[in-house]
């Protein structure tokens, strides 16, 4: 498979920082809070690889980093620290070089993300339709049949009744958003998705329909994805690798299998253990 995407050094200080943030903080510290200074170092020294088509689970509890990776890397949040390249086709292209256009121009058309709260990835004051028209818009589509066929076809993809198109978000259950959310996010059709905690406050059942859909559309479509989460049963069924993270370090990193079935870290042990 062909390199999607290089990440290296990756560091984020939260707060002003200071020569000794990334030494006293992390797993050996037990913290991600500078003694020093207060900043948080939310992420540092983060580096892995991504193949097209493949997907990347990046797990850990609340604090460990891994919304603040995938934030970084859909230009949420700016590194303070690090180099990401993005190869796609024939062109590569360094992330945080880039221009404001260009990130934008790399957001909307080649990458998608779907957020834990649907707020942050859906406009309520528009349609479901709406919603996805407005990513369209920026797409090679112009003429409005189009885009609301095409609008029809994405949420009956992912299983949002047609006739329910027109109706806004704030209408829909928590499972509907989240199945809207990722209509828009592949609107456009980007190789690259990112996925960040999308079933955490779903009920079980709708948990499993989603978690289905996400399955479905990355073998019919080859989408890259990361996924973020701190539910192992998601690493389980989604992901080929995994990288695991405490405080704001990557502490294990390979095949999901290895890791759920034989994790080397002690802080992996306790995560699979917890779940069993």
């Amino acid at each position: 498979m062909n390199q999607m995407l290089e990440v290296r050094n990756l560091s984020k200080i939260h707060g002003r920082g200071c020569p000794r943030c990334f030494d006293s903080t992390g797993p050996d510290m037990d913290t991600n809070i500078c003694a020093h200074c207060g900043s948080v170092v939310a992420a540092h020294g983060v580096s892995f690889d991504l193949r097209a088509g493949e997907i990347l689970g990046i797990m850990g509890e609340s604090g460990s980093g891994k919304s603040t990776l995938v934030k970084t890397l859909f230009f949420d949040e700016t590194p303070t620290v690090g180099e990401v390249l993005f190869f796609d086709g024939e062109r590569q292209w360094d992330l945080f070089a880039l221009n404001a256009a260009e990130q934008r121009w790399l957001r909307n058309h080649r990458f998608g993300m779907v957020y834990q709260n649907p707020h942050l990835g859906l406009n309520f004051k528009v349609s479901a339709g709406g919603n996805i028209a407005e990513r369209l818009l920026m797409s090679d589509l112009s003429h409005y049949g189009e885009i609301r066929e095409r609008a029809r076809r994405l949420l009956a993809r992912t299983e949002v009744l047609p006739e329910r198109m027109d109706e806004s978000p704030k209408k829909f259950s928590g499972g509907m958003q989240q199945r809207v959310q990722i209509a828009k996010a592949l609107a456009t059709q980007p190789p690259l998705l990112f996925l960040d905690e999308v079933t955490t406050g779903l009920d079980l059942s709708v948990q499993a329909r989603i978690l289905d859909l996400i399955l479905e559309i990355q073998q019919e479509l080859g989408t890259a994805m990361i996924v973020v989460t701190h539910d192992l049963g998601v690493i389980r069924l989604l992901a080929g690798r995994t990288i695991v993270m405490k405080y704001g370090r990557v502490i294990e990193s390979g095949l999901t299998d290895q890791i759920l079935e034989d994790p080397q870290h002690a802080y992996t042990q306790r995560l699979v253990a917890s779940s069993l």
